[in-house]
């Protein structure tokens, strides 16, 4: 009998590490679109910083992320386990976010003037410059920054994690989220401290010894600027597809309509099961922009009536 038992319980052990394990991918997957864009942003939120301080910020702000997911997890669990039923507007409130960040990135350049770009970019430069400025304070300041930024990202993370094992057994949802909490922080921030140094290692190539050693670290000192760039650009693309998708499957009469057009669009002749894949992210990514612009909209429209107040 306890043979039986033990083997009943390593049994059941195996089985919720497998479902942890494929829950923790596929949560994962889906928070592929925040992770990317967390990535960006918390680099940048470091540039400024003198060379010697990147990475004991890199350092303060990773310990600032596990702070806020000591703190989110156990809310996600909480509301999973007494009030379930707003998983999914939590859900559908963390999609609707997603789409009007990435709406707001994409509208910068209209929001925000070249003058005011410019001001904050020599605010940093002086910074960096005079001895008289105080860097400490620069410094908790950037640190601040970039904590308040991992919360609402770190939220976002969460919520999408919680939505993909909300029907699992307790101690599954308690694995999976703590697990994905603890491979977005080391992964985020081992990724954003490798970034901020890499110009540092191109520097360093390029002053080496060898012809294939200078020109990997020139190649790398320029490749360093178009990796944020693209990390920028792929964040924002995904927020739209992760956030659309969110919507779109929170709301049946959508999803449906979208099953059904990529039903309609695999029977083209000949690239039918292209169209049939394309369709259901590309109309997330439309529903995405879509919602993202309406929400800018609103939140435009509240602040100028405000202000006017």
């Amino acid at each position: 009998m306890a043979g039986s038992s033990l083997l009943a319980l390593l049994d059941d052990i195996a089985t919720i590490l497998d479902d942890v394990s494929v829950m923790t991918k596929l949560a994962a997957k889906k928070t592929a679109g925040v992770l990317g864009d967390d990535l960006a942003l918390n680099a940048q939120q470091v540039t400024g910083v003198k060379a010697d301080r990147e990475l004991p910020v890199v350092w303060a702000v990773a310990k600032g992320s596990m702070v806020n997911k000591a703190i989110l997890v156990p809310a996600a669990l909480a509301i999973s386990a007494f009030v379930p039923w707003l998983v999914t507007p939590l859900l559908m409130v963390g999609g609707l976010f997603l789409c009007f960040e990435g709406v707001e990135k994409l509208a910068h350049k209209f929001l925000h003037s070249p003058e005011e770009d410019e001001a904050h970019h020599a605010k940093l430069t002086q910074a960096l410059a005079d001895p008289q400025v105080d860097l400490v304070a620069l410094e908790k300041e950037k640190i601040k920054g970039a904590v308040t930024t991992d919360f609402i990202l770190s939220a976002e993370i969460i919520a999408i994690s919680l939505g993909v094992v909300a029907s699992e057994p307790f101690t599954t949802r308690v694995l999976v989220l703590v697990g994905v909490a603890l491979l977005m922080t080391v992964g985020v921030y081992g990724l954003v401290a490798g970034i901020v140094k890499l110009d540092d290692a191109g520097l360093y190539l390029s002053r080496r010894p060898g012809s294939f050693q200078q020109n990997l670290g020139r190649g790398i000192l320029k490749g360093a600027p178009w990796l944020m760039k693209g990390l920028s650009v792929a964040g924002t693309a995904a927020m739209f597809l992760v956030g659309g998708g969110i919507l779109t499957h929170g709301i049946a009469v959508v999803h449906h309509g979208i099953e059904g057009l990529a039903e309609r669009a695999g029977g083209v002749p000949g690239i039918g099961w292209l169209l049939h894949a394309l369709t259901p992210p590309v109309a997330d990514a439309v529903v995405g922009i879509v919602a993202g612009a309406v929400t800018l909209a609103v939140v435009l429209g509240v602040k100028r009536v405000l202000r006017k107040g």
